[in-house]
């Protein structure tokens, strides 16, 4: 099914020259028309599809897209609209960054899909690496796997440059308990956006995550 039109990457593509209630004001209905009621459609067929590969998973759009506002309160770049849309399909969906799900950003620079552990706290942190070092196999095996690494490559995430006792010997074979982040990226051509296939490119690659996902939950919630 094609959810969005050439329009859609127009619109951001024309906004980030015009990032100013002034313009989009006198665009709103275009935006509305083009760009939020097509994306909100689009979520809440993903998170159907989302859901039949992880049961968990039952929110509503409005629970999982973030606002075009931009929070610019403590930052120096002022433009107040984001260029691109961008939502968290999980369980929580976007009230917790922390907890592992499906991220996903359409705008007319790409199409990023990304999954994994992004703001976790200290002791969220702990747990992972602690999960991490009691299953060194799994991890290493979900990690390895051919389709991951051919999809998202490499774990990212900052790293802390100490570690405590208990995780510096286990360390040397799995240099990722450094890691204070976990996550993995792909960023795919933004013309896939306006494809009708853009929902199985999306569930192709969140379903070669899945055991990473599954993991990193374990570790949460055990």
């Amino acid at each position: 099914m094609k959810y969005f039109t050439k329009d859609y990457l127009n619109f951001f593509k024309e906004l980030a020259s015009n990032n100013n209630k002034d313009w989009f004001d006198k665009n709103r209905k275009r935006y509305e028309n083009t760009v939020r009621e097509p994306f909100k459609i689009f979520i809440s067929d993903l998170i159907d599809e989302v859901s039949k590969q992880d049961p968990e998973v039952q929110i509503e759009p409005k629970e999982a897209i973030f606002r075009i506002n931009r929070d610019i309160r403590f930052s120096k770049d002022k433009t107040p609209y984001k260029l691109n849309n961008s939502a968290i399909i999980s369980k929580t969906g976007r009230k917790d960054k922390s907890y592992p799900g499906l991220y996903i950003e359409l705008g007319p620079e790409k199409l990023g899909i990304y999954g994994g552990v992004y703001m976790p706290d200290t002791k969220q942190v702990q747990k992972i690496r602690q999960h991490i070092v009691g299953n060194t196999e799994v991890f290493s095996k979900i990690i390895l796997n051919k389709d991951f690494k051919q999809k998202f490559g490499e774990i990212q995430g900052n790293k802390h440059k100490r570690l405590s006792k208990e995780f510096l010997e286990s360390a040397k074979d799995q240099p990722l308990l450094f890691n204070k982040q976990w996550y993995h990226l792909a960023n795919l051509s933004p013309n896939k956006i306006t494809g009708d296939d853009l929902i199985d490119i999306i569930l192709e690659y969140n379903n070669a995550a899945l055991p990473l996902k599954k993991f990193l939950i374990d570790a949460l919630t055990t």
